[in-house]
């Protein structure tokens, strides 16, 4: 585990590539259950140990997540994430295509249930759902584009889908037509929250995995991070 702040209130920690955000029908180890099982080791919890769960990450990424360690603060951070008060920052690496340097993305989405997939749908499509994001690229290398991201809301898939549609499909994202690599290059590099309790402004943050693409970013990588 990769804690990265912890009180009686949150726990913030990093969840790797790959791992479910909670438990589903693959039944591989999921992050929320290792969140609960280190409070639980770490403070002794008798029983199971509260976890809320306020928000979530797509399996293949990985990156920063809070999470409530009581009820009162997951209802005050779930308000935060309704009221758009959480800032949400991702790093993106995708094929630099006819994407323009820096857009609002503003869509309405779709999820298709049975094949877990989501796409651009008309605003007055059944279960459409507004979905808007804003990005910069910060640099270019080898026909691929770094994008810092930032998300205003959370649907499925929804960086995903919205720069595949922008004609920016994301290095790794076989799913929405990314090139190969052995891991999709999407990653959760900064949450920024008021404490549930103290009121005050956080902010936690955490690099991209070292490797392929990401080693071809590494001075604006940096220069993200200390913003």
């Amino acid at each position: 585990m990769n804690v990265l702040y912890e009180d009686n209130h949150i726990i913030v920690a990093v969840k790797p590539q790959n791992v479910p955000t909670q438990a589903d029908a693959s039944g591989d180890a999921d992050f929320l259950s290792m969140v609960k099982a280190y409070v639980k080791r770490e403070y002794g919890k008798p029983g199971e140990a509260y976890i809320g769960l306020v928000h979530r990450l797509d399996r293949p990424a990985g990156g920063v997540m809070v999470f409530a360690r009581t009820s009162k603060a997951a209802a005050r951070l779930s308000r935060q994430i309704a009221a758009g008060e959480m800032e949400k920052n991702y790093c993106a690496v995708v094929d630099t295509g006819r994407i323009a340097d820096a857009a609002v993305l503003e869509d309405y989405l779709v999820k298709d249930t049975k094949t877990n997939n989501s796409r651009i749908a008309g605003a007055e499509e059944k279960g459409a759902k507004h979905a808007r994001l804003s990005y910069k690229t910060a640099e270019s290398a080898g026909g691929l584009s770094l994008l810092d991201i930032a998300l205003e809301t959370g649907r499925p898939h929804q960086i995903r889908v919205q720069l595949a549609h922008a004609g920016a499909p994301l290095v790794g994202d076989w799913r929405y037509g990314g090139r190969k690599s052995e891991k999709l290059c999407l990653w959760s590099y900064h949450i920024g929250i008021a404490h549930p309790t103290k009121k005050e402004r956080m902010d936690f943050c955490c690099p991209p995995p070292e490797g392929w693409p990401w080693n071809l970013f590494e001075t604006a990588i940096s220069g993200i991070l200390k913003k």
